[in-house]
């Protein structure tokens, strides 16, 4: 018995066991004790320090949820309060059994339990039933004492002196875990000597035993290498461990053999693949041969083309329904042919259902014990998938035997692919040479006719030299008269600059002036005597709306109208222009009807003071031109609309105002969008007007992005209707609130049905009346008016003496200066800005610089109103800005907004 080699081993082996057994059950129980210990650290502690941070957090939550409610009265606060307080007790419990080791802990924990319950009852819930039940003296007596801020920030330093106490408990663990680690590793390093010892002594006697049979085997395996004959076997006849080692060897040759058969058989496969020249052929012989070497009884190979596998070939089968074996083709991740084409992988099906296939023969059908799905790939591209199924399993021996085929298949695939191409191309090439052989004798006609066609563009090329050199002198003369032009252009808004400023200055005082007369507050002048002066006063406004049209159509014209893009609210547009236009409607007993539609969206991304320009335009013609009846304006929503001017809109907001006046006739309707153009000239000359106002309005709906589209019949009416479209603001940016500039008038005019001129001024409207009720503001008020124009200095004057202000005059800037360097106290500037010695942007700019008068209200009047002008006097320090020539109420306005602010 003690012969044999794996007695004398396990005797050995056992020895060393045994020590290995005592190593390890010394260590295992070590390792447990460390274990326990680190699992207490882990699971304890951290779950001791997790609950109390909970629980804290739960407090915090409740102080936090009661004061959202107290100072804000909203309940939707009190749900941290009621969740944190329902919410800690449960974690306490969890928490005082974690500590029940420690009975220091555990009073500690009582006592936080204690004032946390003291905090609800006293501070808690009793501040919440006092905000409930509206008791604001007792809750504001009760915050004022900070009791509660006191409890807790005392039971913040417990639950902190709570958590430094468990962290020196966790830190003393912690040592004692690292002195009984490092035990541990002693005790480790001192049994592995030990084991190897004994392990060195038992091999040193077991190997004297084992190696002489070993060099037996050796000798007769060197012998089998040499002569390469696989089919000798070792023969070992002693009964011990060298047999087995015989036996294994054996078992290698028999492996080594099978393998030498499968690439017996690849070889084979692929020398007979390689006849096919098409894939149908290729699927069929290789379908063919493997059915024998694999006891395959059907097969089906499918073949990609772009996201789908066609059927190419098939083995065996059921022809009764007519239908031949399996599916004619697959999509990609369709059933397991397309899924194993997908994922890349072979699949194999056991146990198959009853109705899943039969195989036939001539003696009956049975049903396969097994399908195998497998892709044919090539560099990782799957070209094809093939399907077989058999009687019975496949060993792993054929199943290897099938992929290494696969790969073969797939290579020689990709062959006869390429070799298809290449014949396709072939065939193409040779069916393009013969038509390059046609062309080539088509090209040899037309060679000849170029060589003809070569002298006549020699001499058209001679032309085209003389005319190149005539568009160069020309281009160079059309720059100059662009140069030229840019000049005129420059000289023309200069111009129109200065007739601004030089038409607006006299203006300025007959329109005050003659608006103080037209109101008689003092009853001194006759009533036609006040007509006289309304009709000064509408003659100058009228020029003055003349100016502005004039100077909106130059901009629009010379392309400087710039816009200030930002969101409109369109529900408050109705309400506006019925305000603006309802006492000019009334006074000729007109209707007027503003509707805003129910699908319309609330707001627009355009221009506002452009858009209101347009429809104050179209609702004053409507009301001009219309002696009874209705003027309405519709806003509503329109969808999609394709248009030469939108293109495809996919929403558009109309603007349509509708009049029952007298209308336009088509021929008329096609010039009267033009400048300086109206219907007839007996329209001109019985309602009035330039013709600008349709002109501009169009050209400021195209800069918006949209149109204007009329409808209109003489002596029934007319429909004018502006489309804009609905477009996305690119930013969050809101566009900057600013005054409206000159061409929106404080002022409107009508002629009544006798012709006679009545004036609508501000003094009939609401604001005109809220600055009478308030007129004690303005009582007392020193202004300085800084004016070198005397005539604007007196209409000023005069018009402010009304309100019991006290006026003081200064003729330039530094005049004024030295006014407000004195002792007089002054309340409020209205600066003129074009004035001799020093004007009123230096004056501003020392004002706010030198004298540091920064809280002094500056109005800045000028008669230059373009935008640039506007923006450059609030740089210079004015707190508002008036254009030329002022609206009286206009003025006191802003002065009542300054003063009023001043005031705050």
């Amino acid at each position: 018995m003690f012969n044999k080699i794996s007695t004398r081993i396990i005797l050995g082996y056992v020895l060393i066991l045994f020590c290995l057994g005592a190593f390890l059950g010394i260590i295992s129980e070590r390792v447990q004790s460390l274990q326990r210990e680190t699992d207490f650290i882990s699971d304890h502690d951290i779950q001791v320090h997790d609950l109390t941070h909970s629980i804290e957090k739960n407090v915090l939550d409740m102080e936090t949820g009661q004061r959202g409610y107290i100072i804000t009265g909203e309940t939707n606060y009190l749900e941290p309060y009621d969740t944190a307080l329902s919410k800690w007790p449960l974690e306490y419990n969890q928490l005082y059994q974690l500590v029940s080791d420690n009975p220091v802990q555990q009073k500690n924990l009582q006592d936080i339990q204690q004032n946390i319950m003291q905090w609800i009852n006293n501070e808690g819930s009793l501040l919440i039933s006092l905000k409930k039940n509206n008791q604001e003296e007792e809750l504001l007596r009760s915050f004022n004492s900070d009791s509660g801020k006191n409890k807790m920030d005392f039971l913040r330093n417990q639950f902190a002196t709570f958590l430094e106490i468990e962290k020196t408990l966790t830190d003393e663990r912690v040592a004692t875990l690292a002195e009984n680690n490092k035990n541990l590793m002693i005790t480790i390093y001192s049994l592995w000597i030990l084991v190897a010892i004994v392990s060195i002594a038992a091999a040193l006697m077991i190997s004297r035993n084992i190696v002489n049979p070993i060099k037996l085997v050796i000798e007769a395996i060197n012998e089998i290498a040499a002569g390469g004959n696989l089919t000798r076997r070792i023969e070992v006849r002693r009964q011990d461990e060298t047999s087995r080692l015989a036996d294994s060897t054996n078992e290698l040759l028999a492996v080594m053999d099978r393998k030498n058969w499968t690439k017996d058989q690849i070889a084979r496969m692929s020398t007979i693949i390689q006849s096919a020249s098409n894939l149908s052929s290729l699927g069929q012989i290789f379908l063919d041969n493997i059915a024998g070497l694999l006891n395959i009884l059907f097969g089906i190979l499918y073949v990609t083309k772009e996201k789908q596998l066609e059927k190419v070939a098939s083995y065996a089968g059921s022809f009764e329904d007519n239908s031949g074996l399996g599916k004619d083709s697959f999509l990609w991740g369709e059933g397991l042919v397309g899924q194993s084409a997908k994922e890349k992988r072979m699949l194999i099906l056991n146990q198959i259902p009853n109705d899943y296939m039969v195989i036939h023969s001539g003696l009956g059908h049975a049903i396969p014990n097994e399908i195998i799905v497998a892709p044919v790939e090539f560099e990782g591209k799957v070209l094809a998938v093939i399907e077989l199924g058999s009687l019975v399993s496949c060993t792993p021996q054929q199943l290897d035997l099938l992929k290494q085929l696969l790969l073969t298949l797939g290579v020689t695939m990709h062959s006869v692919i390429n070799k298809m191409e290449i014949q396709e191309l072939y065939n193409e090439s040779s069916a393009l040479n013969e038509e390059l052989q046609v062309q080539s004798e088509e090209l040899q006609v037309q060679s000849e006719e170029l060589l003809m066609q070569a002298a006549e563009m020699q001499a058209l090329n001679e032309k085209l030299e003389g005319q190149i050199n005539e568009a160069e002198t020309t281009a160079l003369e059309l720059e100059k008269y662009t140069i030229q032009l840019q000049t005129s252009s420059g000289y023309k808004s200069q111009f129109l600059a200065n007739m601004s400023h030089e038409l607006r200055t006299p203006l300025n005082s007959m329109l005050i002036l003659s608006q103080m007369l037209s109101e008689n507050r003092n009853n001194t002048l006759l009533p036609e005597e006040q007509n006289y002066a309304a009709v000064i006063h509408s003659s100058g406004s009228d020029l003055l709306n003349l100016i502005n049209d004039i100077l909106d159509l130059s901009k629009v014209e010379a392309g400087q109208i710039e816009l200030d893009i930002g969101t409109l609210n369109l529900t408050e547009l109705p309400e506006i222009m019925h305000c603006t236009f309802f006492k000019m409607a009334e006074n000729k007993s007109i209707n007027l009807k503003i509707e805003l539609g129910e699908n319309t969206p609330n707001t627009l991304y355009t221009d506002e003071l452009r858009l209101h320009q347009i429809l104050r335009n179209l609702l004053s013609n409507a009301i001009k031109f219309t002696e009874r009846g209705e003027v309405s304006l519709k806003i509503y929503q329109v969808e999609a609309i394709n248009t030469p001017e939108f293109s495809i809109a996919s929403k558009v907001i109309a603007f349509t105002v509708r009049d029952t006046g007298i209308g336009i006739s088509p021929e008329q309707q096609g010039f009267i969008f033009e400048a300086f153009k109206q219907a007839d000239g007996a329209t001109a000359r019985k309602y009035g007007g330039t013709g600008l106002g349709l002109s501009i309005s169009v050209q400021l709906a195209r800069l918006l992005g949209g149109y204007i589209h009329v409808e209109s019949e003489l002596g029934t009416g007319s429909v004018f209707t502006l489309y804009l479209p609905v477009t996305d603001p690119d930013s969050g940016i809101r566009p900057p609130l600013f005054l409206l500039d000159e061409a929106a008038s404080t002022q409107e005019y009508r002629n009544d049905y006798n012709g006679k001129l009545l004036w609508e001024n501000q003094s009939q409207s609401p604001e005109s009346d809220l600055l009478q009720s308030n007129s004690e503001l303005f009582d007392g008020k020193r202004i300085l008016v800084v004016d070198d124009d005397i005539r604007n200095v007196y209409a000023l004057a005069n018009a402010l003496e009304k309100f019991n202000m006290q006026i003081m005059t200064a003729k330039n800037g530094y005049e004024c200066l030295d006014i407000l360097q004195s002792d007089t106290p002054v309340d409020l500037v209205l600066m003129d800005i074009m004035m001799p010695e020093m004007d009123g942007y230096q004056t501003m700019t020392n004002i706010r610089q030198t004298l540091e008068m920064t809280e002094l209200p500056i109005i800045a009047l000028t008669a230059k109103a373009m935008k640039e002008d506007r923006d450059k006097c609030l740089s210079a320090g004015a707190s508002d800005y008036l254009s030329k020539p002022l609206d009286i109420t206009q003025v006191i306005l802003s002065m009542k907004v300054l003063l009023t602010k001043d005031k705050v």
